[in-house]
């Protein structure tokens, strides 16, 4: 019979698993964890979803595979294995995932994820203007092979295919002033004022980063028109690095294994010096997010992109307490 697992090494692998980034950081998932069997379940949780931003739930999967992901970095860090399956109860369901977390027994924890546990806390979204230098190359080859290890594609588009992305992104906030709701989800995320020193949860004022004077890089205004104090203005990237997250289905399962493989390639990022931020902005609209593709093969399912390069870090932005997210039964 397998032995117990104490409660406070469950409750820091959650921890660390929560620390993941998630859109709008609605922190979109809860875990139950069932003592006899050693087994951690991922849910997703309905009250974070966004109906008018990501109505078909795909940001919150892609969210929640990335915490999936940061749970099985914690756990070869514990020296544990994590035996893990996705949406062992059908694609609809709200289990996400199911975890078993075994004694090594002979088989070491994964290979090559404990080195990545000291950088799980140091990953934070970067809303501030990067150098204009180039991501070498050898790091670029790093981030596709860490996306690649779970079956994801990380490209790295070229100048006319930069552009164009960014063209849709700039579409897409067109699209957000002429539509009707569409800002209802970002004011609902947003945490300003008093509110933002007490927030567990949404994205803090003294993380919007500073307005953009001139550059192209996308970065969301989460002010929008709304002022904030001390927030200042200055010039972004004239050429953004950018890198594009696909895979080559779209379906629930697709999202859950992006999302961890988001979180690898920002770890990995994170791990070589870099600062990171994302979008999604012009993949929350489907017409949109179709024309996001590789222009010169049309394949493939862009879940996410990304924003590389070299400058300060984003602030670290509240979590909520493991208690709050976390069932042990």
């Amino acid at each position: 019979m397998a032995s117990r697992l104490d409660e406070t090494t469950v409750a820091q692998l959650v921890g660390k698993a929560a620390e993941a980034p998630s859109m709008h950081n609605a922190q979109p998932w809860r875990f139950r964890f069932l003592t006899g069997d050693r087994l951690v379940l991922l849910y997703a949780d309905p009250e974070r979803a966004m109906p008018y931003s990501d109505p078909d739930d795909r940001a919150l999967r892609i969210g929640c595979g990335a915490a999936l992901f940061n749970l099985r970095v914690a756990a070869a860090h514990a020296g544990l294995v994590a035996e893990s399956r996705l949406l062992p109860e059908g694609q609809d369901a709200p289990l996400l995932a199911a975890v078993r977390l075994a004694e090594p027994d002979g088989h070491s924890p994964e290979d090559g994820l404990a080195r990545l546990y000291p950088v799980i806390g140091q990953r934070h979204t970067s809303r501030h203007p990067f150098a204009d230098k180039d991501v070498p190359e050898d790091v670029r080859a790093a981030l596709r092979g860490a996306a690649a290890r779970k079956g994801v594609e990380l490209m790295f588009p070229g100048d006319w295919h930069t552009e164009t992305v960014l063209d849709l992104v700039h579409d897409a906030e067109s699209r957000d002033v002429m539509t009707s709701g569409a800002g209802e989800d970002l004011v609902r995320w947003t945490r300003r004022g008093p509110e933002a020193d007490l927030a567990v949860d949404g994205v803090p004022e003294y993380a919007f980063g500073p307005r953009k004077w001139t550059g192209k890089a996308p970065v969301r205004d989460f002010a929008g028109r709304r002022p904030v104090a001390d927030r200042g203005t200055l010039s972004f990237e004239r050429v953004p690095h950018l890198a594009l997250l696909s895979t080559h289905g779209d379906a629930p399962a697709d999202w859950l294994r992006a999302g961890q493989a988001l979180e690898r390639v920002l770890l990995e990022a994170t791990l070589a010096g870099l600062a990171t931020s994302l979008t999604s902005h012009a993949l929350e609209d489907r017409e949109l997010r179709l024309l996001a593709r590789d222009p010169g093969e049309g394949t493939g399912h862009v879940q996410m992109v990304l924003r590389l390069g070299y400058g300060p870090g984003g602030p670290v932005t509240p979590r909520r307490p493991v208690a709050d997210v976390l069932d042990i039964v």
